[in-house]
């Protein structure tokens, strides 16, 4: 196989307060009689507590941006994105992509706290730095992961309530795919992440893969520590697997064009066992990210009769 620092190079390509203050009125301070003990103590147990100032939070990503939606969260900044974010958000300054946020616009905001995810980290964690911007990464590399991330922001926000809410969704739906799996024999599955020009393969480590293992099956691809690997198709043919995954990223559109070229031209895939009995199947990017996001429990509902067709609705 080729280097994994090959594949962690492309992999990098994808994947995006102020409180109010009371003044005192000295005018009116020096007309006033003046009180006793007792008064001003009466006045100090009813005084109200001083506002705390309000979070000033920037996501700058797809799916933290959702997560501070379902947690009933307030925005300051917003990533730059064609695909469709909440509508609460519509009025809030864009930030530019995930993987280059425009630091000087997010800087102006003056956040209390930045999100971004992991998978940005080595590259995006000395820019913040160096930028004096306090920015928290989102682990999202797996379901679970995610249900952290939301039960971590709960309770950091004062969301506990909404944060078990959208726990509780998950971990009902990965109970719902257990039951529907038991005792079914495991099917064997590659999982191909394509970008234009080329592809990766998605380990067990990785977002996709963790779907996968949730619904019973078996990645090909055992023992490796990174979540993507450079392709070398003699190698994959050899684990045979009898459904083969492809995630289109980037731009779909090229890469699933790209995809049905490459099976067409090299004659190496007509040898697989999921090629031959046509269960070769296109994942939509919305459901199926680099990295975990809400739409996780739809995801595990559209992947299951692609590994036991005896599911299908």
């Amino acid at each position: 196989m080729l280097s994994c620092l090959a594949a962690a190079c492309w992999i990098l390509l994808l994947a995006g307060c102020a409180g109010n203050s009371v003044n005192t009125d000295s005018a009116a301070q020096q007309t006033a009689p003046a009180a006793t003990a007792e008064a001003r103590q009466e006045g100090a147990e009813e005084a109200e507590p001083a506002a705390t100032a309000a979070p000033r939070i920037v996501a700058t990503t797809v799916a933290a941006t959702e997560i501070m939606n379902l947690l009933d969260l307030d925005l300051t900044g917003i990533p730059t994105s064609a695909k469709v974010l909440p509508e609460r958000y519509d009025d809030v300054e864009q930030v530019g992509s995930p993987m280059s946020p425009d630091l000087e616009k997010v800087k102006s905001l003056q956040p209390s706290e930045v999100l971004s995810v992991t998978t940005l980290k080595y590259e995006l964690e000395p820019l913040f730095r160096n930028a004096g911007i306090n920015a928290l990464f989102l682990d999202l590399t797996s379901l679970n992961k995610l249900e952290e991330s939301i039960a971590l922001l709960g309770e950091k926000y004062d969301r506990k309530e909404q944060a078990d809410r959208g726990v509780t969704r998950y971990t009902d739906k990965i109970a719902e795919v257990e039951a529907a799996t038991a005792g079914k024999p495991a099917p064997k599955v590659l999982i191909l992440l394509g970008v234009p020009g080329s592809y990766l393969v998605a380990t067990e480590h990785s977002y996709i893969g963790d779907l996968v293992r949730i619904a019973g099956g078996v990645n090909i691809v055992q023992g490796e520590e990174v979540e993507y690997l450079a392709s070398n198709t003699e190698y994959l043919q050899q684990g045979n697997p009898d459904v083969i995954l492809r995630a289109a990223h980037g731009m779909p559109e090229e890469v699933i064009k790209m995809f049905n070229e490459d099976f067409v031209k090299n004659d190496i895939w007509k040898h697989f066992n999921a090629v031959k009995n046509s269960r070769v199947y296109d994942l939509p990017e919305e459901l199926f990210g680099t990295t975990a996001n809400l739409a996780a429990d739809q995801a595990l509902d559209d992947l299951l009769p692609m590994l036991y067709p005896e599911l299908t609705p």
